[in-house]
């Protein structure tokens, strides 16, 4: 694959791009050159993008592009954040912050531009979910760290519907907290899948320490978490098939 290549006619043939490229937040501990990648793989590919299209000129309808509830920094307090709050001051602030900056470029191209700040996104296959489900099923689980801090999720599915929301309906544009009205700390999250799955938690809370040791300042984003508003979006008319966490856990079917 060629670096900065993209094929012109998916950009001159397209009446929407939704962009979602970015290096895994949580695949590998932080050092510097990793913080590089995180950072490239968005600006440089929106950038890019960007590019191509004011080259192009294309009759694009609209850009859709993904950020992360990280704008808000890793902090746990109860305070509700909301799309009007200024970004955080650690790495990922900083990420979502240049992230955004990037998509934002489509606007001076007059084109409707969304972005939807993304919590952690609960899935059958893969994904956060299946990784805190594993040691819970082999008898291991229990809440990270205080287990107080904030976890805003949102469900595959619903993630999936906000994006065809986002090309149906035209009066979507701007910055939208893509997470489930729910607010659920991570104690609470373990209490209910050990709930479905008939289990009980036999361990103690797993110290802090421990996650620092083994990720590195990576570990921010599984002992700190706030909670973060749906509102914005809910006023626009979009419904969630799973607004509790009860419901997204049973659909998943956590016990087969």
């Amino acid at each position: 694959m060629n670096e900065n290549y993209i094929d012109i006619k998916a950009i001159t043939t397209s009446d929407y791009i939704i962009h979602l490229a970015g290096a895994g937040i949580a695949n590998k501990r932080w050092s510097k050159s990793r913080k590089k990648g995180l950072i490239d793989s968005r600006i440089k590919t929106t950038n890019l993008l960007y590019e191509k299209v004011k080259e192009l000129n294309p009759n694009l309808k609209g850009f859709i592009a993904a950020s992360g509830i990280g704008f808000y920094g890793a902090i746990t307090s109860s305070k509700i954040f909301t799309e009007k709050d200024e970004n955080g001051g650690d790495f990922l602030s900083l990420v979502c912050k240049l992230w955004e900056k990037a998509s934002n470029q489509f606007n001076t191209l007059s084109i409707r531009t969304v972005i939807f700040r993304t919590g952690i996104v609960f899935s059958k296959n893969g994904g956060a979910l299946q990784k805190i489900i594993k040691p819970i099923k082999l008898g291991f689980g229990s809440p990270i760290g205080s287990g107080n801090q904030f976890m805003p999720w949102i469900h595959l599915e619903d993630l999936c519907n906000m994006y065809i929301e986002a090309i149906e309906n035209p009066s979507l544009k701007g910055i939208y907290n893509a997470v489930a009205p729910q607010h659920i700390t991570n104690k609470f999250l373990t209490q209910e899948i050990t709930k479905i799955l008939k289990m009980k938690i036999w361990l103690p809370k797993i110290p802090s320490l421990v996650f620092k040791i083994i990720f590195g300042e990576m570990a921010i984003i599984l002992l700190k978490g706030s909670r973060v508003s749906s509102d914005k979006i809910s006023k626009t008319g979009f419904k969630f098939k799973f607004p509790d966490l009860e419901s997204a856990l049973l659909h998943l079917h956590l016990n087969k």
